[in-house]
């Protein structure tokens, strides 16, 4: 039995039980249908006009049921067909819905009749005198483009660049090293550039195509990229040379350290708080925190609120070039950051920062782990900018925060893969996966599930 039949017999029984005044459950109808569908796909309009190269505003028409809105009958049972399929429906079961909640039992079929092209009589080749000068004419015009082609991409062919020092890509020097003198060759008058992870030098090549130019080493890893540029037309080389200057590190020396954030003494209104800073000679660096005491002093003769469980120290990878960033999160209060970076010689160097978290109105961090999921925000009742009207699709991994004075509330395709931290606690998941849901927080009421889509 083919999904039409189960259909039609399904509508007939509905139809038995109504007239033996049985009572039956409503079913959705095809508008709502095909919003439920795309919300459990996870994609927003923008994205299935993409996909199915149907415009946006047809498919919204579809999905409210204003078929008014579209160019024609023929245009809409293709749309439907098109958007069934691409939302895992019964394209067969959809065109029959949309037939019955229109009352049409037939449709007629427009037909287009082509005209048929006039057919040319055929002529023969005639060779002219005019015809032999076109056809010169054109050669020589042919072969001048040619010439004027081959000129063009001479002029325009981008300078070369050569490393004759060091020879190799990636070399050692000794530890007491501080400074390096690079050479190599290039376009007569060239300039060159040398980029390293926080400075760019700048040479000009002789007149025979040789330069040299002696750069700043640091202890541990150092990488360069050099590049040529000509001068007269503005082409940059192709392919840039890489280099990579290694200083050993002395087995007695600690690690160097600076946070540049968070600054001490800083209060922060949600709790990411921002860690960010430079190490040398260092394998690992390690943040954690611990509480020393609520964020605003109790009132007289109230008791001591107890002691907060630190968080879980976080490892932190370092950078190429000795940098390491991460979010810190923090409950309300007021807290000790201790950044430590360890060497290989378990050699360690630490700084500690004291910070107050100060929650003031709502901080909601929404992140979506295990799927995709598409998310529509609003902020104090208002459309969130970032997310917009149309809702936006979240990858798997991401992360978004928004803060509102009253209330944020979030609806999202895929309940069970949309994560909630309010005010610096953890909520989790509140639903299951593939099930849209809305989800209304407002502290220091419960978060609520409402019906706004």
């Amino acid at each position: 039995m083919t999904t039409r039949d189960q259909v039609r017999r399904a509508v007939a029984t509905d139809r038995g039980d109504a007239a033996r005044g049985l009572a039956t459950e409503p079913a959705p109808s095809l508008p709502e249908r095909l919003l439920t569908a795309r919300e459990r796909k996870g994609v927003d309009l923008y994205r299935a006009e993409r996909d199915t190269k149907i415009r946006a505003r047809y498919l919204a028409a579809l999905e409210r049921g204003d078929y008014r809105e579209l160019p024609g009958a023929v245009y809409t049972k293709g749309f439907l067909r098109n958007y069934a399929l691409y939302l895992g429906l019964d394209p067969d079961d959809v065109l029959l819905q949309w037939r019955r909640e229109r009352g049409d039992s037939k449709e007629a079929q427009a037909v287009i009749a082509v005209p048929r092209p006039l057919a040319a009589p055929r002529t023969g080749l005639t060779i002219s005198p005019s015809l032999v000068v076109f056809a010169l004419l054109t050669a020589s015009v042919m072969v001048f483009a040619a010439y004027l082609g081959v000129q063009l991409l001479r002029f325009a062919k981008p300078p070369t660049i050569a490393v004759t020092q060091p020879a190799s890509a990636v070399i050692d020097v000794d530890e007491d090293s501080s400074t390096y003198l690079f050479e190599g060759t290039t376009i007569p008058g060239g300039s060159i550039t040398i980029k390293t992870a926080d400075q760019e030098l700048r040479t000009n090549a002789g007149s025979t195509g040789e330069w040299n130019l002696e750069v700043d080493l640091r202890r541990g890893e150092n990488r360069f990229e050099i590049s040529a540029t000509d001068p007269s037309t503005g082409k940059v080389a192709e392919v840039p040379v890489q280099r990579l200057i290694t200083v050993p590190f002395l087995v007695i020396e600690a690690p160097t350290l600076s946070v540049d954030q968070p600054s001490e003494g800083a209060t922060f209104e949600n709790g990411a708080i921002p860690v960010q800073g430079r190490t040398t000679n260092a394998a690992s660096v390690v943040v954690s925190a611990a509480y020393t005491g609520p964020s605003e002093p109790p009132a007289v003769d109230a008791p001591s609120p107890p002691p907060l469980a630190p968080p879980a120290p976080v490892t932190v990878p370092v950078a190429e070039d000795g940098s390491f960033s991460v979010p810190f999160d923090l409950i309300a209060g007021r807290w000790a950051i201790t950044v430590t970076a360890s060497s290989p010689e378990r050699k360690t160097s630490a700084l500690t920062r004291n910070v107050t978290v100060a929650y003031k109105g709502v901080n909601l961090v929404v992140a979506v782990n295990g799927g995709r999921a598409w998310i529509k925000v609003w902020v104090d009742g208002k459309i969130d900018e970032k997310v917009g009207a149309a809702g936006l699709v979240v990858g798997d991994g991401k992360t978004l925060t928004f803060t509102g004075k009253e209330s944020v509330e979030v609806r999202t395709g895929s309940s069970g893969v949309t994560s909630y931290t309010l005010n610096g606690t953890s909520l989790g998941a509140l639903g299951k996966n593939g099930i849209p849901e809305t989800w209304l927080f407002a502290p220091p009421t419960e978060p609520q599930k409402t019906q706004r889509r």
